[in-house]
């Protein structure tokens, strides 16, 4: 198959989908598949190819790591050469229309909020995971909550504060706290509060990356993520920092962080209840194809921090690990995740059911 590895972009975790996009475009070239990374931001210079001979060339490196440095939008601009801010960079959707099917390997804002699905869906482009709407509950975490509590999804207490909003941020639950934008991913922005002082702080922080931030009442436990590729959930895995908490750095720097999976000495019907509760999750957020649903499990049950939309697939992303564990070599997990995604395809059946032009014609 012709393969675009759709990656980079404007999002603050612009390095991280880089990583997965690389390693995810390399598997598939081992795979037999004619892939190609294209930064989404970037785009690509045809230099008097055409776009199908764009298919010969892997076009990544093996050579990136990922900086625990956060990128801001002017940092990102600097990056292209034309001057423009523009989302999809030249030749990118030309490009992706020549693909049987384009694998998103996006983080964060503009990767994960629904608008690139939503152009890739105008243009009658597969893709890989969630349609728009989807996308974009899951990516904000005030809407993808309400939707969990009103199925009776256990997460933490939460309030949001909009930028610009008078006065003190009061919360109606005692300190610790979590910090977070309502719209971010890998922790970018995110912080514990144990004080007002901290409180406002840490707002002031994500309003560097967000219009709106999450605060959340602290929930104690043990920290978990699972992840669902087409209806089946792998393992769970444990994540054990070695000091502090799970922020970007412990992320994704090798050394700070103990990654167990399966984990140990959790009992079965806590693990299986972790299963069941990431498929729910899946459903009612409408998440397909694959996803990844983040728990903290203490003497109260198991409490869903988030859901994932795009799961990151570096080399030490936790879907890749859990699904090692399970049996399931990388390269297979990602023909999994593009052939499970064909088949809802070709079912006629994608976001919410609906069947949509891509899979009609």
């Amino acid at each position: 198959m012709k393969i675009v590895v759709l990656a980079g972009g404007r999002s603050t975790e612009r390095n991280v989908s880089i990583s997965s996009g690389y390693r995810i475009t390399n598997a598939l070239r081992q795979k037999g598949q004619q892939a190609t990374f294209i930064d989404l931001f970037l785009g690509y210079n045809l230099e008097g190819k055409t776009v199908d001979q764009v298919f010969d060339d892997a076009n990544t490196s093996k050579d990136l790591k990922i900086s625990d440095a956060i990128l801001t939008d002017a940092d990102i601009n600097k990056l292209r050469t034309d001057g423009s801010t523009q989302l999809f960079g030249p030749n990118v959707l030309a490009i992706c229309k020549a693909a049987d099917i384009v694998f998103l390997a996006l983080h964060g804002g503009d990767g994960e909020n629904g608008k690139v699905q939503a152009t890739l869906d105008l243009n009658n482009v597969k893709y890989t995971g969630s349609g728009p709407l989807a996308s974009g509950m899951t990516m904000n975490k005030v809407f993808s909550k309400e939707i969990m509590l009103y199925h009776g999804i256990q997460t933490a207490a939460f309030k949001e504060f909009k930028r610009n909003q008078p006065g003190e941020h009061k919360v109606p639950f005692d300190f610790p706290v979590v910090v977070k934008p309502t719209s971010g991913g890998s922790s970018v922005g995110t912080h514990i509060a144990h004080n007002q002082e901290e409180l406002e702080s840490g707002i002031a922080d994500v309003f560097r990356f967000d219009n709106s931030a999450i605060v959340e009442e602290f929930t104690p436990g043990r920290e978990f993520s699972l992840g669902v590729v087409n209806g089946h959930a792998f393992s769970a895995i444990e994540i054990k920092v070695h000091s502090g908490w799970y922020d970007f750095k412990h992320k994704f720097q090798a050394g700070y962080t103990d990654f167990i999976t399966p984990p140990k000495d959790l009992d079965e019907d806590v693990h299986q209840a972790m299963k069941d509760v990431s498929l729910q999750t899946m459903d009612v957020l409408g998440l397909q194809n694959y996803g990844r649903i983040d728990f903290f499990a203490n003497d109260k049950g198991v409490w869903v921090i988030e859901a994932n939309n795009l799961p990151g697939m570096t080399p030490l992303s936790l879907l890749p690990q859990e699904a090692e564990a399970d049996g399931v070599e990388y390269g297979d997990l990602v023909m999994d995740i593009i052939n499970g995604k064909l088949k809802l395809y070709e079912d006629g059946m994608t976001e919410a059911g609906i069947m949509t032009a891509t899979s009609a014609k």
